[in-house]
């Protein structure tokens, strides 16, 4: 029975974001692929928020900061985003160095309240 997709590609549930995982040590052309992928999947399957689990990519460096800038970079021409699942503490560092913000599952994003935290309103405020 054929579902349709492409063959290594993750099926995109409405409900969920598709994953995309990341395994260790990539090279060039691994990237290359991996772009490809996760353009696919934005474009192809009407995700806007692309998983990444990097808890595959192995020690942090470099490479692996490349790697998620050109993801992100994809997402981003796609008019999608990535968000990080799995991240090494180390690897945050190294992307919040180097000033490359993505967003970590489980992390509320900028301007957002955290998940399960609402705002408070007393009664005798004002409306605005």
């Amino acid at each position: 029975m054929s579902s349709g997709r492409a063959a290594g590609l993750p099926h995109v549930d409405a409900e969920k974001p598709a994953v995309l995982v990341l395994p260790g040590p990539v090279g060039r052309a691994e990237a290359a692929r991996l772009c490809a992928g996760l353009r696919a999947l934005l474009e192809g399957g009407g995700a806007g928020v692309v998983v990444c689990d990097v808890g595959g990519l192995g020690p942090p460096g470099l490479a692996a900061v490349e790697l998620l800038a050109r993801l992100q970079l994809t997402a981003r021409r796609a008019g999608g985003r990535i968000r990080l699942r799995n991240p090494d503490p180390a690897l945050c560092a190294l992307l919040d160095l180097v000033g490359l913000r993505l967003q970590v599952e489980g992390q509320a994003e900028e301007g957002e309240p955290a998940p399960g935290v609402e705002e408070a309103v007393e009664t005798g405020d004002p409306a605005v």
